[in-house]
């Protein structure tokens, strides 16, 4: 669980960085879906509200709905992630799924830490 990002209750991880954020999902997500298959992105431009769906992960166990951390656009995505969905396994945090241009300037209430989120998790298993 790297300290530098921040967390959501549904196992997603985001970093802020001015009016930009990455995001992604967590090693809790990735584990508890198990062998990814699949990945929906949004598309480049779409905007988005904090909690709307951004993306659909597919694993041979389950899909699991994405929501976004915050609101704001669709500015780039981990096109990398439609061929190889599996780098989401491998490496969750290494491998973010968009980056929004945020409109939000702080960071959400709800927004767990890096100790928060541990604790978070300790309490899901």
């Amino acid at each position: 669980i790297p300290d530098e990002l921040m967390y959501t209750k549904d196992h997603g991880w985001f970093k802020k960085d001015g009016e930009k954020a990455l995001v992604g999902i967590t090693d809790f997500a990735q584990h508890s879906l198990g062998d990814i298959v699949f990945v929906e992105l949004p598309d480049v431009g779409t905007k988005m509200k904090a909690g709307e769906v951004l993306a659909v992960v597919e694993s041979v166990k389950a899909a699991s709905d994405v929501y976004s951390p915050l609101s704001g656009e669709v500015e780039e995505i981990n096109s990398a992630l439609i061929d190889a969905p599996e780098k989401l396994n491998a490496d969750p945090y290494g491998n973010w799924m968009a980056v929004l241009r945020t409109t939000e300037a702080s960071i959400p209430d709800t927004a767990m830490n890096a100790g928060a989120y541990k604790e978070f998790c300790e309490g899901e298993e």
